[in-house]
């Protein structure tokens, strides 16, 4: 944001602008602050300014949330325009690149969720089955994750409560007593930051399973409306938002959005440890203001970086 000052006669007006791009364009949103004023006046106006053009920014660049509303042919035409930027032209990947696409996701994925486990370490496990001297429950969770790759690979079940429940039982059956379960009634669940503060709160335990029943039919109503990205999202946010299970909702939920795009015959997509802050942050936009926005960026972005992983063009 910058401070814009256009002489009108002997007067000077101010604005507050903020540049943005759009579809390769670069657009401008603008404040006005007032005419003549003095040092201290424009710091005041400047200070409610920027809160006016943050959100108008925002706004303007919001796509919404397909869960709550239908979208506009605007905001279709939009992600279509997003997309064919970004999606890889894969038809098809070679076992050598569903091995480097699982060992990657494998270790990224638990990376997420606080696995001690390194990517070196990921590699010895699956290729040579070697043991690092590590917490077993990480180890077998390395496994689980590898083996839920290959499951979504070979599936035709689309979005389904038995799929769910599956795809949680085969990471987590040699670690967690509850692998394949729902949280149990009264069984809460409260996400809190490095600082304490509550940042999500999942559904309550008595209303998971009609939620997951309502996601798996707003899936089989709109598959063939929305592109795959758009209903990867989706499901993967809504996913998250129920918080359906005790521990490991994120590494399902990213298994679930995988197994989205394979079912309309796009590539998986690996969310990366580094971009864990934006994924986040994608999350919160979605579950504060149904943003898709920054969700469909973020995994447009890990699209490329599945091109330069698998050298492909």
């Amino acid at each position: 944001m910058h401070v814009e000052i256009r002489k009108v006669g002997r007067k000077r007006k101010y604005y507050l602008a903020q540049s943005y791009r759009r579809d390769g364009k670069v657009l401008k949103n603008r404040v006005y602050l007032g005419v003549d004023l003095s040092a201290a006046e424009l710091v005041a106006e400047r200070n409610i300014a920027e809160a006016k053009l943050a959100e108008r920014t925002g706004a303007s660049r919001r796509i919404s949330d397909p869960f709550e509303a239908v979208l506009s042919e605007k905001e279709i035409a939009e992600l279509k325009t997003l997309e064919a930027k970004a999606l890889p032209k894969i038809a098809h990947l070679s076992e050598e690149d569903w091995r480097q696409f699982t060992e990657a996701f494998t270790y990224d994925t638990n990376a997420i969720e606080g696995s001690s486990v390194d990517s070196k370490e990921v590699d010895d496990i699956l290729e040579k089955d070697k043991w690092p001297d590590k917490p077993k429950g990480d180890i077998s969770e390395t496994y689980g994750v590898a083996n839920a790759v290959d499951f979504i690979r070979k599936t035709k079940e689309h979005v389904s409560l038995p799929l769910i429940l599956e795809l949680h039982r085969i990471v987590f059956e040699n670690s967690k007593p509850f692998a394949g379960k729902l949280r149990a009634k009264g069984v809460e669940v409260v996400v809190a930051d490095q600082f304490g503060r509550v940042v999500h709160r999942g559904a309550p335990s008595t209303h998971v399973r009609r939620l997951l029943s309502k996601l798996a039919k707003w899936y089989a109503k709109n598959r063939k409306r929305y592109s795959p990205v758009v209903l990867a999202a989706v499901v993967h946010n809504q996913f998250e938002n129920i918080h359906p299970f005790q521990d490991g909702n994120g590494r399902v939920g990213r298994l679930l959005l995988n197994n989205v795009l394979l079912k309309h015959n796009l590539p998986p997509l690996n969310i990366e440890l580094e971009n864990r802050r934006e994924y986040y942050a994608a999350l919160q936009a979605y579950e504060n203001g149904h943003n898709l926005r920054p969700t469909v960026e973020l995994m447009l972005k890990e699209y490329r970086s599945l091109k330069r992983m698998l050298g492909k063009r």
